[in-house]
């Protein structure tokens, strides 16, 4: 069995697809993107995402794009996956994930949903390409 996936192998995936630059957000948090849109987003504390017994802001939430609203509910309904969603995200196409909850995926579930983020957001021509180098077209 795969290794429990980690924040660094967040990183590490998002700067193996094509044509990603990482940059620093507001606050010096990291953004990946393609063709200068994000897919994967490291948030900073928001009111949004709080500890249900606390209250206190989450201060570990990565986001990620995702290619459908289907693909949204898919990750955030199912009940043994770490990924969430807020009603501020409402017609979002992300989804959210702490990171003290990676480890509840295995690095190829991981390798997945970062994939399909930068797929959402890359142009067609790069997401073909991509595709076709791995014979999935």
């Amino acid at each position: 069995m795969d290794q429990p996936a980690s924040v660094a192998d967040v990183h590490e995936i998002a700067m193996t697809m094509p044509y990603v630059k990482r940059i620093e957000g507001p606050k010096g948090n990291p953004v990946y993107s393609v063709g200068g849109k994000s897919f994967v987003f490291f948030r900073t504390p928001r009111p949004d995402a709080t500890d249900p017994e606390t209250g206190d802001r989450y201060d570990d939430v990565i986001m990620f794009w995702v290619p459908s609203e289907g693909d949204k509910r898919a990750l955030a309904d199912d009940p043994d996956s770490p990924f969430f969603t807020t009603r501020h995200f409402d017609g979002h196409p992300s989804v959210l994930v702490r990171a003290a909850h990676l480890g509840d995926l295995n690095y190829a579930e991981l390798a997945e949903v970062v994939q399909d983020a930068w797929l959402s957001r890359a142009s067609p021509r790069r997401a073909a390409q991509w595709l076709a180098s791995r014979g999935l077209t």
